[in-house]
């Protein structure tokens, strides 16, 4: 039997893991709206007005834009690791399974930082661009504004092993919800970040077994609404395998952020399995998800404000500040390389 006086090893690593969290908590504090007011005061606006040129040649960028941040500060933190390239030493969070052929959106990410530099050289970092490019993409598609957090810094490794274990469309709600979790974020904040598949589209290939062998059963999802079941099989037939063919999330309002999406799930119409899920998943943990669902679904605006609020909150984890890691002249490469 262990001596009161001697703590347990359960205790020793809830110590230990309070003590990341607190420390992760710390550096979320050093963030400010404010941060480049005085070093960078036209940031904003020349963020906004690359997005916008490029929105008008792509107006897929602005969902593009937002899942670079997501994907970013999944790994590593908010540190701008997705960004860099590989190197002989390094392998580059772009190649890792998540990101590599759908992650798009890089060359954006490198006109606004040149533009930057031009403007205020070395002083914004490529990890600040992200959020700041996330804030401004929902906002021009038609979404909720919020002060974006500034002050990270930039990250001097990627990891890759680490974006290969990025939240995705197939797995189960519960193992969804345990990543968010691991990272701080509870269950309101996945439904809420969930719904920036308003505005995205994706590849056949995320999800065409739920077309026609869903989980090896040789038949297709039956959550899925028939009508619905048949649009999708035409656009992702069974033939092509491993289809790149673009499909929109959202497809009354594939290009304006609002919560439409939420409504298409509630008629059994969400396209990726960890959309629908969310409804239709109860063995999975549905009902912690279901009446969330249904409040988006019925107010644009509580929608709203809990994206907004799950942004600020994903955008504060385990940031860089102070003197800890860099700010990039070049998002893709470490500096000095």
């Amino acid at each position: 039997m262990a001596r009161p006086w001697m703590p347990t090893l359960a205790l020793v690593a809830l110590c230990a893991l309070l003590g990341v969290a607190a420390l992760a908590t710390a550096r979320a504090q050093e963030l400010s709206p404010a941060y480049y007011d005085g070093s960078c005061p036209n940031l904003y606006d020349t963020v906004r007005r690359v997005i916008q040129e490029a929105r008008t040649a792509d107006p897929r960028i602005p969902a593009s834009l937002l899942r670079l941040h997501f994907h970013d500060c999944f790994v590593n933190g908010c540190d701008g690791s997705l960004l860099l390239d590989d190197t002989p030493t390094m392998a580059s969070e772009k190649d890792a399974t998540p990101n590599k052929g759908s992650a798009r959106g890089f060359p954006v990410v490198d006109d606004i930082k040149a533009a930057l530099e031009n403007a205020c050289p070395g002083v914004v970092s490529c990890a600040d661009i992200l959020a700041i490019a996330a804030e401004i993409s929902v906002e021009l598609a038609g979404g909720p504004y919020w002060r974006v957090m500034l002050g990270r810094r930039d990250g001097m490794t990627a990891n890759f092993n680490g974006a290969d274990n990025l939240p995705n469309p197939t797995e189960r709600l519960d193992e969804l919800r345990q990543k968010f979790a691991d990272v701080g974020l509870d269950v309101t904040d996945l439904v809420a970040l969930q719904g920036a598949h308003t505005i995205g589209r994706a590849q056949c290939r995320f999800f065409q077994d739920r077309l026609y062998n869903l989980s090896g059963t040789m038949r297709p999802d039956p959550t899925l609404d028939q009508g619905y079941l048949a649009e999708l099989q035409q656009r992702c037939p069974a033939a092509v395998s491993d289809n790149m063919a673009l499909n929109n999330l959202d497809p009354p309002t594939p290009d304006t952020f609002d919560n439409s999406y939420y409504a298409n799930i509630q008629c059994n119409r969400g396209q990726l399995r960890s959309d629908q899920a969310m409804l239709s998943a109860p063995e999975e943990g549905a009902a912690a998800t279901v009446p969330i669902v249904g409040r988006f679904a019925a107010s644009q605006a509580d929608f709203f404000q809990s994206f907004a609020t799950a942004m600020i909150k994903m955008g504060n984890i385990a940031p860089l500040t102070g003197g800890m890691g860099e700010v990039r002249r070049n998002c893709r490469v470490v500096n000095g390389n």
